[in-house]
């Protein structure tokens, strides 16, 4: 049971970008194609796992038992580049055309900071290694739930007829504000 709290708390009521405003400079960036989106949400799932059990191993047997906790935010960091450059690597030799439309937005996961965030939440809620993983696979899902969702409001913007002052980011961020509301509508859930 307290998976399915964890999964459906991470996915909906506290969906790291609707509700934790952690990854906003991707969702803001890559949300104006689904297939790019896709792409982006895939590409999150695996570095936001991957980060959260390095980091989890890397908190648990290095920094704590030495007592160098101090030194988490700059591990954590580095952890997560070296994990988005294997990324970036395996989609160029496995996928050139995800690996072309994600193009800039890529690196961009470095610097998401959603996440660092969730790699840092796990050690804060102190969670099992099994937990942590789960909680990670949440908020991914959540964040590319939120982020496809998004793309596809957007998609549908570009064929709508928007007043001058309000084209572009203007009515992507009022669109993007009315989907936080609509999440906001699971937060007694759990």
């Amino acid at each position: 049971m307290e998976y399915i709290l964890i999964i459906i708390g991470a996915i909906f009521v506290n969906n790291i970008v609707l509700s934790q405003f952690l990854g906003i400079c991707p969702f803001l960036g890559v949300s104006k194609k689904i297939s790019t989106a896709a792409g982006m949400s895939g590409a999150v799932l695996f570095v936001m796992t991957l980060a959260t059990i390095v980091t989890w191993l890397i908190q648990n047997y290095i920094l704590d038992p030495f007592n160098i906790g101090f030194l988490q935010t700059i591990t954590f960091i580095l952890v997560i580049a070296s994990l988005v450059q294997m990324v970036e690597i395996i989609l160029k030799k496995v996928s050139p055309a995800l690996f072309q439309a994600l193009g800039i937005f890529l690196p961009l996961i470095t610097t998401n900071c959603a996440v660092l965030g969730v790699a840092i939440l796990t050690v804060q809620k102190d969670f099992t290694l099994l937990e942590g993983v789960v909680f990670a696979i949440s908020h991914a899902i959540g964040f590319g739930l939120a982020l496809i969702i998004f793309s596809g409001i957007r998609e549908h913007l570009d064929l709508m007829e928007v007043p001058k002052g309000m084209r572009g980011v203007p009515i992507a961020l009022v669109s993007a504000g009315i989907l936080a509301l609509a999440f906001m509508g699971f937060a007694n859930l759990v």
